[in-house]
């Protein structure tokens, strides 16, 4: 049988460039081998943006379309809505009671992403706890691998954890562990080269950018600020468009060759500016057109169908658990059995 494969992401704008290195190929790929589920995590979404819901709701078909638009195939692969999963928060509500509160504070992704935040001390509790929800996503549909970088890894060793807690305490082995599913590239730097790209700091090119907003992206991007006259030399480390040019141009000793010449003096930013141009272009034009040929029906469709068959698989886990620890109540086997 193969694998199963969970991964997912939060609806809080359009997907980047960085989101297509870091994650979607690799999806694309491992959709041909394993049993893959995509979730759309809007009830995570939510955990720091419930006073705007409008902006999650707005943006989970936008998500679907450039899963779809990149070449992850429904029919291989199960896009289902978090939040049209009800067994997710139930296996969350029984999950919480196996992890303490000092556990969650030494989380260091916990810790970074509400430094990062600035939630002070107003960390709202859904956030806090949130590590706790992945864990019933992962468990839910008997996850084996779990595609991550390195910052989500204590999220992996948490959910473990509990499924050994559960296991051992209940007596049971209807959980399974997962392993992290490492990416190979690392997180693509913002165009501004202050941070990683980011949709909440708009400093990323969007897979549905269109071909003038991509240029004037690209044009904006931070280079070697002491690299003033194209016969200057110039610095290849911090330089934004030999990032993209490393992530993205497939001609490797033609970029070799213009980092040689660019830190010896004798090439323009406007020459490199203009090469990366023509590489995103193509790169993003067919994603782009593609994008739009699909209908607003058509991705409520592959919600729907992908969300019903994730509900009946996390049900099924659900019952598991609940058998576990003696609270089906009115299970088919007790004396009420004609409920059923």
């Amino acid at each position: 049988m193969k694998k199963v494969i969970l991964t997912g992401d939060r609806p809080t704008g359009n997907l980047h460039l960085g989101h297509l290195v870091g994650s979607l190929q690799s999806r694309v790929e491992l959709q041909l081998s394993h049993e893959q589920y995509i979730m759309v995590a809007d009830v995570q979404a939510l955990t720091d943006y419930f006073g705007n819901p409008e902006k999650v709701m707005a943006s989970i078909l936008e998500v679907v379309a450039d899963y779809i638009a990149v070449g992850i195939d429904p029919t291989l692969t199960t896009i289902f809505i978090q939040s049209q999963i009800p067994a997710l928060t139930e296996l969350t509500t029984y999950y919480m009671n196996m992890v303490s509160i000092s556990r969650l504070e030494r989380n260091p992704t916990v810790k970074a992403e509400i430094a990062q935040k600035e939630f002070g001390e107003s960390v709202p509790t859904g956030f806090f706890c949130y590590p706790i929800s992945q864990a019933a996503d992962i468990t839910a549909f008997k996850t084996e691998l779990v595609p991550v970088g390195e910052d989500q890894l204590p999220m992996i060793e948490l959910s473990n954890e509990i499924v050994r807690k559960f296991n051992r305490l209940y007596n049971t082995n209807c959980l399974k562990e997962s392993k992290a599913h490492l990416s190979k590239v690392g997180r693509l730097v913002g165009i501004d080269g202050k941070a990683k790209a980011s949709k909440s700091l708009n400093n990323a090119i969007f897979l549905s950018d269109s071909a003038e907003l991509i240029k004037q992206k690209v044009y904006s991007m931070f280079t070697d600020p002491g690299h003033i006259n194209v016969s200057d030399p110039g610095k290849i480390e911090g330089n934004v468009v030999f990032t993209y040019l490393d992530a993205f141009c497939k001609e490797k000793d033609e970029i070799a060759s213009l980092k040689n010449q660019y830190t010896k003096g004798g090439l323009g930013d406007t020459t490199l500016k203009s090469l990366l141009n023509d590489i995103l272009q193509k790169l993003l034009r067919p994603i782009r057109e593609k994008r739009e040929s699909i209908s607003s029906q058509e991705l409520m469709e592959i919600c729907f169908s992908g969300t019903q068959k994730a509900r009946s698989v996390a049900q099924k886990t659900l019952v598991e658990v609940k058998d576990a620890m003696g609270i089906n109540f009115f299970d088919k086997k007790s004396c009420c059995s004609s409920f059923f």
